[in-house]
C-alpha cells in the first residue's frame, strides 16, 4: 500500500486541470499525489470519439490551464487532435499519469484516510479528486419488445461513423448534439432515417453568451444541490443552429417524431398504430456519471445523486467531484479543478476544508 496526500481518478479535462493546479501549489506527482487513468492513452473520453467527428465540428473545446491548443487541423479527427494535445500537456507539466489503471472501489481507511483500491494496488490518501466523467456509463433506455428486434442496436459510445449505415433504414433516438450530428451524417448514406426524441428539440439561434451560460449552469447546479443525478449542461442550453443544421431542417432530415411506445422485431411502433421499419436503432441517449466505485462511501442522497457544495461532496469533505454536474463542460472542468485544489490545499494545511467554493460558470 502506498500513502499519498491526493489521488486524482481520471485524466480527462477535469483530472488534468486538477493535477496542474496541484503542481502549481507545490505538490509533486508520485510523491504527494498520483493521477490514475483507466484509458489506454492520453485524451480522456475524446480518444474514443468516432472518426467523422473532426476537430472543426467540436463545440466549445476550451484549452487546459497553462497551455493553449493552437494550429490544429480542423479536418483531422478530434480524437487525434485532442489526444495529441493532452499527451503534450502531460509531458510539459510532468504530470506522470499512471495508465491503464482501473479503480475498483474507494473505502474508508484508518487514520482519517481513504483507501483507493486499484488494479495497480491500493493507495491511502487524505483527499480524493474524482474526475471520471460519464463516457464509461452509456445510458440505454428500455422499451417493451427491445429484445425481439432482429436488427442492430448500438449506442453513441460505439458509433463507428456514417459508412456503417450505408443503405440501411435507421432510427436515431435522442435530441442532443450527438443525436443530431449522427443523424445528419447517416442521412447522407442511409436508405431511410427517422429521428425520435422524448421531448421536442429546442434549437438555439444566435450567440450563447455569459448570461445564458450562467443560467444553464444554475439549472444543473440546482439538481446537484438537491442530491439528484445531474443533467448535462448541454441538455439545458438547446441545440445551436449552424448552416448544416439549417440545411437538415429544410430538407426534412431533422423532422422529429415523438418517442415510440414499443420495439418490434422489424422496427418501432406507436400506440396509435403507426410504425416504422428499421434495420438499425441508434441510441444517442447520453451518459450517466461514472461513480459506482464511490459506493462504499455512501455519498448518494435519496434522489440518487451526490450532493456537492462547490466541488466537495457534502457527506465527505475529503472527496471532490470535478467534471460532475455544473462543471461538466470543458471550461467548467478547468475551473472545478482549480476550485477543488484550493480546498484540498487548505485541508492538507489546516486539517479542515476551506469555505464552499463557488460553482464554476460556463462562459
Amino acid at each position: 500500500m502506498r500513502s499519498v496526500d491526493v489521488v486524482v481518478i481520471g485524466a480527462g479535462q477535469a483530472g488534468l486541470s486538477a493535477a496542474y493546479h496541484l503542481r502549481h501549489n507545490g505538490l509533486e506527482p508520485d510523491r504527494d499525489f498520483v493521477v490514475l487513468d483507466h484509458a489506454p492513452a492520453p485524451g480522456g473520453a475524446w480518444q474514443f470519439r468516432w472518426p467523422s467527428l473532426t476537430y472543426g465540428k467540436v463545440h466549445g473545446m476550451h484549452a487546459l490551464p497553462g497551455m493553449e491548443l493552437t494550429g490544429a487541423d480542423e479536418e483531422r479527427p478530434s480524437s487525434e487532435v485532442i489526444g495529441a494535445y493532452f499527451e503534450r500537456y502531460e509531458h510539459a507539466f510532468g504530470l506522470r499519469v499512471h495508465r491503464p489503471v482501473d479503480v475498483g472501489a474507494v473505502r474508508e481507511g484508518e487514520g482519517g484516510r481513504l483507501l483507493v483500491e486499484t488494479s495497480a494496488g491500493t493507495y491511502a490518501t487524505r483527499a480524493l479528486v474524482n474526475a471520471t466523467g460519464t463516457w464509461d456509463r452509456p445510458f440505454w433506455p428500455r422499451y417493451p419488445g427491445q429484445e425481439t428486434f432482429r436488427g442492430r442496436q448500438l449506442h453513441t459510445a460505439g458509433y463507428p461513423g456514417p459508412a456503417a449505415f450505408a443503405g440501411r433504414r435507421v432510427v436515431v433516438v435522442g435530441g442532443g448534439a450527438s443525436g443530431t450530428q449522427h443523424l445528419m451524417e447517416i442521412a447522407e448514406v442511409a436508405a431511410e432515417t427517422h429521428w425520435v426524441t422524448r421531448r421536442p428539440p429546442v434549437f438555439r439561434e444566435g450567440p450563447f453568451g455569459a448570461d445564458q451560460g450562467r443560467a444553464a449552469v444554475a439549472m444543473v447546479e440546482e439538481r446537484v444541490r438537491r442530491g439528484l443525478p445531474p443533467q448535462s449542461v448541454v441538455s439545458v442550453t438547446g441545440l445551436p443552429v449552424n448552416d448544416a443544421v439549417r440545411r437538415a431542417r429544410e430538407s426534412g432530415v431533422l423532422d422529429r417524431l415523438p418517442m415510440f411506445d414499443r420495439i418490434t422485431p422489424t422496427g418501432v411502433a406507436w400506440a396509435d398504430g403507426r410504425g416504422v421499419e428499421a434495420d438499425v436503432i441508434l441510441w444517442a441517449t447520453g451518459f450517466r456519471a461514472a461513480i459506482d466505485h464511490l459506493a462504499p462511501l455512501r455519498l448518494r442522497e435519496r434522489g440518487g445523486g451526490i450532493r456537492v457544495e462547490g466541488t466537495r461532496a457534502v457527506r465527505d469533505p475529503r472527496v471532490h467531484l470535478v467534471g460532475y454536474g455544473p462543471s461538466a463542460s470543458t471550461i467548467g472542468a478547468n475551473r472545478a479543478g482549480r476550485a477543488a485544489v484550493r480546498e484540498i490545499v487548505a485541508l492538507l494545511r489546516d486539517g479542515v476544508p476551506a469555505g464552499p467554493a463557488k460553482a464554476p460558470a460556463l462562459v
